[in-house]
């Protein structure tokens, strides 16, 4: 397997429950990814902004827990943002089953351990 990559994960605070279960495989021994949290608990200004950058610009990449909930999340629109701005690669993967939303300009796929395992070995 290839070295550990470091894996920002964006995501609306709504779809916290799918952020957690990236968390949990994030942990088990045999996860090719590291995993950084910066779950919003505070408002977004601009020291969050500050530290986000600096933990995006520390990433091999930005997954981006796609859904519904992503279309009114300024904070997770800002992350996305901010990843392209310092060309970070980021992806998209679908949250739920059910919903296909669209984030124009980020590629998304199906949520699979594989598709997450392959885009971050591409990393």
């Amino acid at each position: 397997m290839a070295s550990k990559k470091t894996i920002f994960v964006a995501f609306a605070i709504e779809d916290e429950k799918i952020r957690n279960m990236i968390k949990g495989q994030s942990l088990n021994t045999d996860s090719p990814f590291e995993y950084i949290d910066m779950s919003v608990k505070e408002a977004y200004d601009e020291e969050w902004k500050k530290k986000v950058r600096t933990r995006i610009l520390r990433s091999d990449g930005v997954l981006a827990i796609v859904s519904e909930n992503s279309l009114k999340s300024s904070g997770q629109k800002w992350e996305i943002k901010c990843a392209k701005d310092e060309k970070v690669k980021v992806r998209g993967i679908w949250a739920y089953k059910g919903d296909r939303t669209n984030i124009e300009g980020l590629n998304t796929m199906v949520w699979t351990w594989d598709n997450i395992a392959n885009w971050i070995d591409s990393l």
